[in-house]
Protein backbone atom coordinates (compact mmCIF):
# COMPACT_ATOMS: atom_id res chain seq x y z
CA UNK A 1 0.00 0.00 0.00
CA UNK A 2 1.09 3.59 -0.63
CA UNK A 3 1.82 6.16 2.08
CA UNK A 4 2.20 9.91 2.07
CA UNK A 5 5.79 11.16 1.98
CA UNK A 6 5.45 12.65 5.47
CA UNK A 7 5.65 9.14 6.91
CA UNK A 8 9.10 8.72 5.38
CA UNK A 9 10.27 12.20 6.38
CA UNK A 10 9.42 11.51 10.02
CA UNK A 11 10.35 7.83 10.15
CA UNK A 12 13.54 8.39 12.17
CA UNK A 13 12.39 11.49 14.05
CA UNK A 14 9.86 10.14 16.52
CA UNK A 15 10.30 7.89 19.53
CA UNK A 16 13.71 6.69 18.34
CA UNK A 17 15.31 9.69 20.03
CA UNK A 18 13.97 8.41 23.34
CA UNK A 19 15.25 4.83 23.06
CA UNK A 20 17.29 4.98 26.26
CA UNK A 21 14.35 6.44 28.19
CA UNK A 22 12.09 3.69 26.86
CA UNK A 23 14.61 1.03 27.86
CA UNK A 24 14.87 2.52 31.35
CA UNK A 25 11.09 2.40 31.75
CA UNK A 26 11.12 -1.25 30.68
CA UNK A 27 13.78 -2.06 33.26
CA UNK A 28 11.80 -0.28 35.99
CA UNK A 29 8.65 -2.17 35.02
CA UNK A 30 10.57 -5.45 35.43
CA UNK A 31 11.62 -4.47 38.96
CA UNK A 32 15.00 -2.79 38.45
CA UNK A 33 15.83 0.05 40.81
CA UNK A 34 16.88 3.03 38.73
CA UNK A 35 17.40 6.75 39.14
CA UNK A 36 15.48 8.23 36.23
CA UNK A 37 16.75 11.61 35.00
CA UNK A 38 15.50 11.51 31.41
CA UNK A 39 12.34 13.51 30.74
CA UNK A 40 11.24 16.99 31.79
CA UNK A 41 8.13 16.24 33.80
CA UNK A 42 7.63 18.51 36.84
CA UNK A 43 7.82 16.66 40.14
CA UNK A 44 5.29 19.03 41.72
CA UNK A 45 1.57 18.41 41.10
CA UNK A 46 -0.59 21.21 39.73
CA UNK A 47 -1.86 23.57 42.40
CA UNK A 48 -4.97 22.16 44.08
CA UNK A 49 -6.97 25.24 43.05
CA UNK A 50 -6.41 24.41 39.37
CA UNK A 51 -7.68 20.86 39.78
CA UNK A 52 -10.71 22.13 41.64
CA UNK A 53 -11.42 24.71 38.92
CA UNK A 54 -11.18 22.02 36.25
CA UNK A 55 -13.56 19.79 38.18
CA UNK A 56 -15.95 22.69 38.83
CA UNK A 57 -16.05 23.46 35.11
CA UNK A 58 -16.80 19.85 34.19
CA UNK A 59 -19.55 19.64 36.80
CA UNK A 60 -20.99 22.86 35.38
CA UNK A 61 -21.30 21.26 31.94
CA UNK A 62 -18.21 22.83 30.36
CA UNK A 63 -17.50 19.84 28.14
CA UNK A 64 -19.25 20.77 24.91
CA UNK A 65 -17.80 22.07 21.62
CA UNK A 66 -15.62 25.13 21.77
CA UNK A 67 -14.64 27.49 18.96
CA UNK A 68 -11.52 27.57 16.84
CA UNK A 69 -9.80 30.56 18.46
CA UNK A 70 -10.29 29.70 22.12
CA UNK A 71 -12.77 30.11 24.95
CA UNK A 72 -13.44 33.80 25.74
CA UNK A 73 -12.11 33.63 29.30
CA UNK A 74 -8.75 32.13 28.38
CA UNK A 75 -8.36 34.39 25.34
CA UNK A 76 -8.99 37.37 27.63
CA UNK A 77 -6.47 36.08 30.16
CA UNK A 78 -3.84 35.56 27.48
CA UNK A 79 -4.55 39.00 26.00
CA UNK A 80 -3.90 40.56 29.40
CA UNK A 81 -0.77 38.47 29.97
CA UNK A 82 0.83 39.57 26.71
CA UNK A 83 -0.55 43.11 26.92
CA UNK A 84 1.61 43.54 30.00
CA UNK A 85 4.56 42.83 27.71
CA UNK A 86 3.32 44.80 24.70
CA UNK A 87 0.41 47.21 24.95
CA UNK A 88 -0.99 46.69 21.45
CA UNK A 89 -2.05 43.05 22.01
CA UNK A 90 -5.74 42.21 21.48
CA UNK A 91 -7.80 39.03 21.30
CA UNK A 92 -7.09 38.95 17.55
CA UNK A 93 -3.45 38.12 18.33
CA UNK A 94 -4.33 34.92 20.26
CA UNK A 95 -5.05 31.31 19.22
CA UNK A 96 -5.43 28.45 21.72
CA UNK A 97 -4.12 24.92 21.19
CA UNK A 98 -3.73 21.71 23.21
CA UNK A 99 -0.13 22.29 24.28
CA UNK A 100 2.96 24.01 22.91
CA UNK A 101 3.75 21.09 20.61
CA UNK A 102 0.43 21.35 18.74
CA UNK A 103 0.76 25.12 18.54
CA UNK A 104 4.25 24.84 17.09
CA UNK A 105 3.12 22.21 14.56
CA UNK A 106 0.27 24.39 13.31
CA UNK A 107 2.40 27.57 13.24
CA UNK A 108 5.10 25.86 11.21
CA UNK A 109 2.54 24.60 8.71
CA UNK A 110 1.39 28.19 8.23
CA UNK A 111 4.90 29.47 7.52
CA UNK A 112 6.95 26.77 5.78
CA UNK A 113 6.51 24.24 3.00
CA UNK A 114 8.47 22.03 0.62
CA UNK A 115 11.74 23.60 -0.46
CA UNK A 116 11.87 26.13 2.38
CA UNK A 117 14.58 26.27 5.03
CA UNK A 118 13.92 26.72 8.74
CA UNK A 119 16.85 27.97 10.79
CA UNK A 120 17.16 26.37 14.20
CA UNK A 121 19.91 26.19 16.79
CA UNK A 122 21.89 23.00 17.35
CA UNK A 123 21.44 21.63 20.06
CA UNK A 124 17.64 21.66 19.76
CA UNK A 125 14.63 20.12 21.45
CA UNK A 126 14.12 16.59 20.16
CA UNK A 127 10.81 17.22 18.32
CA UNK A 128 11.86 20.34 16.40
CA UNK A 129 13.39 18.58 13.43
CA UNK A 130 10.25 16.48 13.01
CA UNK A 131 8.01 19.56 13.19
CA UNK A 132 10.09 21.25 10.50
CA UNK A 133 10.31 18.24 8.19
CA UNK A 134 6.59 17.49 8.54
CA UNK A 135 5.88 20.62 6.47
CA UNK A 136 8.22 19.48 3.69
CA UNK A 137 10.76 22.14 4.69
CA UNK A 138 14.24 21.24 5.90
CA UNK A 139 16.18 22.38 8.98
CA UNK A 140 19.16 24.68 8.56
CA UNK A 141 21.22 24.25 11.70
CA UNK A 142 22.86 27.20 13.44
CA UNK A 143 25.70 26.08 15.73
CA UNK A 144 25.21 26.90 19.41
CA UNK A 145 28.68 26.53 20.86
CA UNK A 146 29.53 25.49 24.43
CA UNK A 147 32.16 28.21 24.70
CA UNK A 148 29.34 30.78 24.24
CA UNK A 149 27.13 29.07 26.81
CA UNK A 150 25.09 27.69 23.88
CA UNK A 151 23.72 31.21 23.19
CA UNK A 152 22.85 31.88 19.57
CA UNK A 153 25.19 34.47 18.02
CA UNK A 154 24.03 36.82 15.27
CA UNK A 155 27.20 36.16 13.28
CA UNK A 156 26.60 32.39 13.37
CA UNK A 157 23.01 32.91 12.24
CA UNK A 158 24.14 35.17 9.40
CA UNK A 159 26.57 32.52 8.16
CA UNK A 160 23.84 29.86 8.22
CA UNK A 161 21.17 31.78 6.25
CA UNK A 162 20.53 30.47 2.74
CA UNK A 163 18.24 31.95 0.05
CA UNK A 164 15.48 29.41 0.75
CA UNK A 165 15.25 30.22 4.49
CA UNK A 166 11.84 31.53 5.57
CA UNK A 167 11.70 31.00 9.36
CA UNK A 168 13.95 31.22 12.40
CA UNK A 169 12.85 28.87 15.19
CA UNK A 170 14.12 30.21 18.52
CA UNK A 171 13.81 28.60 21.93
CA UNK A 172 14.57 30.79 24.92
CA UNK A 173 14.88 29.71 27.67
CA UNK A 174 16.46 26.82 25.82
CA UNK A 175 15.97 23.07 26.06
CA UNK A 176 18.29 21.19 26.51
CA UNK A 177 20.96 23.75 27.47
CA UNK A 178 19.09 26.12 29.81
CA UNK A 179 20.49 29.15 27.93
CA UNK A 180 18.53 32.41 28.19
CA UNK A 181 19.08 34.96 25.43
CA UNK A 182 19.48 38.57 26.53
CA UNK A 183 17.48 41.41 25.01
CA UNK A 184 20.66 42.56 23.26
CA UNK A 185 21.32 39.12 21.79
CA UNK A 186 17.73 38.89 20.59
CA UNK A 187 17.96 42.32 18.98
CA UNK A 188 21.13 41.27 17.13
CA UNK A 189 19.59 37.98 15.99
CA UNK A 190 16.41 39.85 15.08
CA UNK A 191 18.34 42.24 12.88
CA UNK A 192 19.55 39.27 10.85
CA UNK A 193 15.94 38.07 10.60
CA UNK A 194 14.82 41.51 9.40
CA UNK A 195 17.60 41.73 6.84
CA UNK A 196 16.61 38.36 5.34
CA UNK A 197 12.85 38.80 5.84
CA UNK A 198 12.50 35.82 8.18
CA UNK A 199 9.63 34.98 10.48
CA UNK A 200 10.71 34.37 14.09
CA UNK A 201 8.89 31.59 15.90
CA UNK A 202 9.84 31.62 19.58
CA UNK A 203 9.11 28.71 21.93
CA UNK A 204 8.89 30.31 25.39
CA UNK A 205 7.48 27.45 27.42
CA UNK A 206 10.22 27.86 30.09
CA UNK A 207 9.55 31.59 30.52
CA UNK A 208 8.59 31.21 34.19
CA UNK A 209 11.57 28.99 35.07
CA UNK A 210 14.43 31.49 34.69
CA UNK A 211 16.85 31.38 37.62
CA UNK A 212 18.98 34.53 37.88
CA UNK A 213 18.94 35.85 34.31
CA UNK A 214 16.29 38.19 32.87
CA UNK A 215 13.75 36.77 30.44
CA UNK A 216 13.61 38.54 27.07
CA UNK A 217 11.59 37.90 23.91
CA UNK A 218 11.53 39.08 20.29
CA UNK A 219 7.79 39.56 20.81
CA UNK A 220 8.54 42.43 23.19
CA UNK A 221 10.85 44.19 20.72
CA UNK A 222 8.82 46.73 18.66
CA UNK A 223 11.17 46.27 15.71
CA UNK A 224 10.49 42.51 15.62
CA UNK A 225 6.88 42.23 16.78
CA UNK A 226 5.27 42.01 13.35
CA UNK A 227 7.44 39.07 12.32
CA UNK A 228 7.31 37.18 15.66
CA UNK A 229 5.03 34.34 16.75
CA UNK A 230 5.26 33.02 20.32
CA UNK A 231 4.19 29.52 21.33
CA UNK A 232 3.84 28.48 24.96
CA UNK A 233 1.63 26.68 27.49
CA UNK A 234 0.96 26.01 31.18
CA UNK A 235 2.76 22.64 31.01
CA UNK A 236 5.94 23.88 32.69
CA UNK A 237 4.84 27.09 34.40
CA UNK A 238 2.01 25.39 36.30
CA UNK A 239 3.27 21.79 36.37
CA UNK A 240 0.35 20.72 34.18
CA UNK A 241 1.80 18.86 31.16
CA UNK A 242 -1.02 16.31 30.97
CA UNK A 243 -3.73 18.94 30.53
CA UNK A 244 -2.31 19.97 27.12
CA UNK A 245 -3.19 23.65 27.23
CA UNK A 246 -1.15 26.00 25.05
CA UNK A 247 -1.37 28.90 22.64
CA UNK A 248 0.17 30.91 19.83
CA UNK A 249 0.45 34.70 19.90
CA UNK A 250 1.34 36.70 16.82
CA UNK A 251 0.27 39.41 14.40
CA UNK A 252 -3.48 39.56 13.80
CA UNK A 253 -3.11 38.83 10.08
CA UNK A 254 -1.04 35.76 10.92
CA UNK A 255 -3.53 34.34 13.44
CA UNK A 256 -6.36 34.92 10.96
CA UNK A 257 -4.49 32.84 8.40
CA UNK A 258 -3.60 30.23 11.01
CA UNK A 259 -7.16 29.83 12.26
CA UNK A 260 -8.42 27.59 9.40
CA UNK A 261 -5.40 25.31 9.92
CA UNK A 262 -6.21 25.07 13.61
CA UNK A 263 -9.89 24.42 12.91
CA UNK A 264 -9.01 21.72 10.40
CA UNK A 265 -6.75 20.01 12.92
CA UNK A 266 -8.88 19.99 16.06
CA UNK A 267 -11.54 22.72 16.20
CA UNK A 268 -11.21 23.99 19.69
CA UNK A 269 -9.81 23.38 23.12
CA UNK A 270 -11.71 21.53 25.83
CA UNK A 271 -13.75 24.22 27.65
CA UNK A 272 -13.09 22.82 31.14
CA UNK A 273 -9.33 22.90 30.52
CA UNK A 274 -9.66 26.41 29.09
CA UNK A 275 -11.39 27.51 32.30
CA UNK A 276 -8.59 26.02 34.37
CA UNK A 277 -6.02 27.76 32.18
CA UNK A 278 -7.80 31.10 32.54
CA UNK A 279 -7.77 30.62 36.32
CA UNK A 280 -4.05 29.78 36.26
CA UNK A 281 -3.25 32.92 34.27
CA UNK A 282 -5.33 35.28 36.42
CA UNK A 283 -4.46 34.07 39.93
CA UNK A 284 -1.30 34.13 42.00
CA UNK A 285 -0.15 30.50 41.76
CA UNK A 286 3.11 29.67 43.53
CA UNK A 287 4.10 26.61 41.52
CA UNK A 288 6.63 28.26 39.19
CA UNK A 289 8.48 29.90 42.08
CA UNK A 290 8.75 26.58 43.90
CA UNK A 291 10.07 24.87 40.78
CA UNK A 292 12.58 27.65 40.07
CA UNK A 293 14.01 27.30 43.56
CA UNK A 294 14.14 23.50 43.39
CA UNK A 295 15.68 23.27 39.93
CA UNK A 296 18.25 25.98 40.62
CA UNK A 297 19.27 24.25 43.85
CA UNK A 298 19.51 20.84 42.18
CA UNK A 299 21.61 22.26 39.35
CA UNK A 300 23.99 23.54 42.00
CA UNK A 301 23.99 20.08 43.62
CA UNK A 302 25.12 18.59 40.28
CA UNK A 303 27.80 21.22 39.78
CA UNK A 304 29.15 20.67 43.30
CA UNK A 305 28.71 16.90 43.17
CA UNK A 306 30.79 16.54 40.00
CA UNK A 307 33.30 19.30 40.74
CA UNK A 308 36.14 16.85 41.38
CA UNK A 309 35.08 14.06 39.05
CA UNK A 310 37.46 12.85 36.35
CA UNK A 311 36.67 13.66 32.74
CA UNK A 312 33.36 15.46 33.26
CA UNK A 313 32.22 19.06 33.65
CA UNK A 314 28.82 20.68 34.11
CA UNK A 315 27.39 23.59 32.10
CA UNK A 316 25.45 25.70 34.65
CA UNK A 317 21.90 26.18 33.31
CA UNK A 318 20.33 29.64 33.38
CA UNK A 319 16.77 28.31 33.36
CA UNK A 320 14.58 25.26 32.88
CA UNK A 321 14.67 21.77 34.34
CA UNK A 322 17.82 20.25 32.87
CA UNK A 323 21.59 20.42 33.19
CA UNK A 324 24.15 19.38 30.58
CA UNK A 325 27.21 17.37 31.58
CA UNK A 326 30.20 17.24 29.24
CA UNK A 327 31.68 13.72 29.31
CA UNK A 328 34.18 14.13 26.48
CA UNK A 329 37.09 13.90 28.92
CA UNK A 330 36.21 10.28 29.67
CA UNK A 331 36.96 9.16 26.13
CA UNK A 332 33.31 8.26 25.50
CA UNK A 333 30.63 10.04 23.53
CA UNK A 334 27.50 11.14 25.34
CA UNK A 335 25.61 8.23 23.76
CA UNK A 336 28.13 5.61 24.88
CA UNK A 337 28.44 7.08 28.36
CA UNK A 338 24.65 7.27 28.82
CA UNK A 339 24.18 3.59 27.94
CA UNK A 340 27.06 2.55 30.18
CA UNK A 341 25.58 4.64 32.99
CA UNK A 342 22.25 2.85 32.64
CA UNK A 343 23.76 -0.63 32.41
CA UNK A 344 26.53 -0.30 35.00
CA UNK A 345 25.19 2.25 37.49
CA UNK A 346 21.40 2.16 37.14
CA UNK A 347 21.07 5.85 36.21
CA UNK A 348 19.00 6.85 33.18
CA UNK A 349 19.85 10.13 31.43
CA UNK A 350 19.35 11.42 27.90
CA UNK A 351 22.36 11.26 25.56
CA UNK A 352 23.07 14.68 24.13
CA UNK A 353 23.01 13.29 20.59
CA UNK A 354 19.20 13.11 20.90
CA UNK A 355 19.30 16.91 20.74
CA UNK A 356 21.75 17.49 17.91
CA UNK A 357 25.35 17.17 16.84
CA UNK A 358 26.63 20.00 19.05
CA UNK A 359 25.48 18.11 22.16
CA UNK A 360 26.97 14.74 21.16
CA UNK A 361 29.56 14.84 23.97
CA UNK A 362 27.00 15.74 26.64
CA UNK A 363 24.40 14.13 28.86
CA UNK A 364 21.11 15.89 29.54
CA UNK A 365 20.13 15.36 33.16
CA UNK A 366 16.67 16.17 34.47
CA UNK A 367 16.35 18.25 37.64
CA UNK A 368 12.85 16.98 38.41
CA UNK A 369 13.76 14.40 41.08
CA UNK A 370 14.45 14.85 44.81
CA UNK A 371 17.79 16.27 45.91
CA UNK A 372 18.90 12.97 47.43
CA UNK A 373 18.43 11.19 44.10
CA UNK A 374 20.40 13.93 42.33
CA UNK A 375 23.27 13.54 44.78
CA UNK A 376 23.31 9.75 44.47
CA UNK A 377 23.21 10.02 40.67
CA UNK A 378 26.24 12.32 40.80
CA UNK A 379 28.16 9.75 42.85
CA UNK A 380 27.38 7.08 40.27
CA UNK A 381 28.24 9.35 37.32
CA UNK A 382 31.56 10.19 38.99
CA UNK A 383 32.29 6.51 39.62
CA UNK A 384 31.69 5.58 35.97
CA UNK A 385 33.66 8.62 34.77
CA UNK A 386 36.61 7.53 36.93
CA UNK A 387 36.59 4.03 35.45
CA UNK A 388 36.30 5.38 31.90
CA UNK A 389 39.11 7.87 32.42
CA UNK A 390 41.42 5.17 33.78
CA UNK A 391 40.69 2.98 30.75
CA UNK A 392 41.32 5.95 28.45
CA UNK A 393 44.69 6.62 30.09
CA UNK A 394 45.71 2.95 29.81
CA UNK A 395 44.90 2.94 26.11
CA UNK A 396 47.05 6.05 25.67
Amino acid sequence: MRYASITSRLAELGSGKWTLHTRARQLKASGAELIELTIGEPDLPPDRALLEECQRAMNAGRYRYSNGRGEPAVVAALTEKYRRRRAAVTAENILCFPGTQTALFAVMFALAEAGDGVLVGDPLYATYEGVIRSTGAHPVFVPLNPENGFHMRAEDLEKAVTPECRVLLLNTPHNPTGAVLTAEEIAAVGEVARRHDLWIVCDEVYEELVFDALFASPFDNPDLAERTVVVSSISKSHAAPGFRSGWAVGPAEFTERLLPISETMLFGQQPFIADMTAYALTHDIDTARQMRESYSRRARRIIDGLAGASGVSVLPPEAGMFALIDVSGTGLSGEAFAWALLEEEGVAVMPGSSFGDKARNFLRVSLTVPDAAIEEACRRIAALAERCTIRKERRA
